[in-house]
């Protein structure tokens, strides 16, 4: 019993992991497709890097939500937005590479960015809502 409340607890990482790697396959299929794989090599950070950077940032905010969880279950929405908050201005930082590049493929790298935050923005929602959503008692 305890070892299965353990894996349900920790059920949303392995939902960021799993979600996380389609979309970086998906994404890797369409740079493929699109004739994107030659000129990744001029960009700032690679795929495999900004997938990186918000999938380490997306578990650490749902690890910190789950213990949140614990202690009042009333402040996990405004734990979330709190930490979405923080995410957003490093993420700004990481990107200001980008937004100030001189290279001539950054349009396509910098909406690149944006659609990873996206997606990740998305599925830490969705995660989060299923957090609050898990009954007390449990």
């Amino acid at each position: 019993m305890i070892k299965n409340s353990k894996i349900k607890e920790f059920q949303p990482i392995l939902e960021i992991l799993l979600s996380s790697l389609g979309a970086f396959l998906i994404h890797n299929l369409a740079f493929f497709f699109l004739g994107y794989t030659t000129i990744e090599n001029t960009f700032q950070y690679s795929l495999f890097q900004v997938y990186l950077f918000f999938l380490i940032s997306s578990i650490s905010i749902v690890l910190i939500l789950i213990q949140v969880r614990k202690r009042d279950l009333n402040s996990v929405g405004n734990g979330f937005l709190l930490l979405t908050l923080i995410k957003i201005g490093i993420a700004f930082l990481f990107a200001s590479p980008i937004v100030s590049s001189n290279n001539k493929f950054k349009e396509i790298e910098r909406m690149d960015f944006f659609i990873v935050f996206a997606i990740f923005l998305i599925i830490e929602t969705i995660v989060t809502i299923r957090i609050l959503n898990i009954k007390q008692g449990n």
